[in-house]
């Protein structure tokens, strides 16, 4: 059901970094209304609200460069997330958005949500070829866009789920409150992603939740 590229990984080794890919995979997911407690816990457990721009966020910066993107206009989602926490304005959305939102404040790791229901194909880690379809808002307004050739996508059989690797998801394949079954990925640089997987296992609500190593 996953897949990732040789050639994503030769890329990240090219600028000097190794990565690594685990999904964690969960049925019979029950989500709720949130009232932002594990939010204000992790930014606390980060270091509070000058959440430091660290080690692993740098490392995506290099990748980020290496494919073409600018981190500083579209940085990864686990920098822009910590932004937000330092501005005291992330959103609490739902028990299990926060959830993953969570963790990846508390250990800057980029981690994407996807509904396994909506996903066609095997969902892979690829460079693009920068004709495929992306679902998403602008102004408010949906839109399809395209990826640049050589961009780093997440993407299925119809098109891209996620943009610039964990930039931007698509709306096609994101949870959503009727979501029951998820795979969220978890992405990291130089970095162990095991406790971050254990704490995110912990903070839902799930009949089995199993970790798979992808890269």
């Amino acid at each position: 059901m996953f897949a990732i590229a040789d050639e994503v990984l030769d890329l990240c080794r090219s600028v000097g970094h190794e990565a690594t890919v685990l999904a964690v995979l969960a049925d019979g997911l029950r989500n709720g209304p949130s009232d932002g407690a594990v939010l204000h816990q992790a930014i606390k457990d980060a270091g509070g609200p000058g959440l430091p721009l660290d080690a692993p966020l740098q490392a995506w910066r290099d990748v980020y460069r290496a494919f073409g993107a600018k981190p500083q206009r579209t940085p990864c989602s686990a920098e822009a997330l910590r932004k937000r926490a330092a501005r005291g304005d992330v959103p609490v959305i739902d028990r299990i958005v926060d959830a993953y939102n969570a963790v990846s404040i508390r250990f800057a790791v980029p981690i994407g949500g996807e509904d396994r229901a909506a996903l066609a194909g095997t969902e892979r880690l690829v460079l693009a070829a920068g004709d495929e379809p992306f679902d998403t808002v602008k102004e408010g307004a949906p839109v399809v866009e395209t990826p640049e050739p050589g961009e780093v996508i997440w993407r299925d059989d119809l098109g891209v789920t996620c943009r610039r690797w964990n930039w931007r998801q698509g709306r096609r394949t994101a949870v959503t409150a009727a979501t029951t079954s998820a795979a969220f990925l978890l992405e990291g640089l130089d970095t162990d992603l095991t406790p971050a997987a254990e704490m995110l296992a912990d903070l839902l609500d799930a009949d089995t939740i199993t970790v798979r190593r992808l890269a």
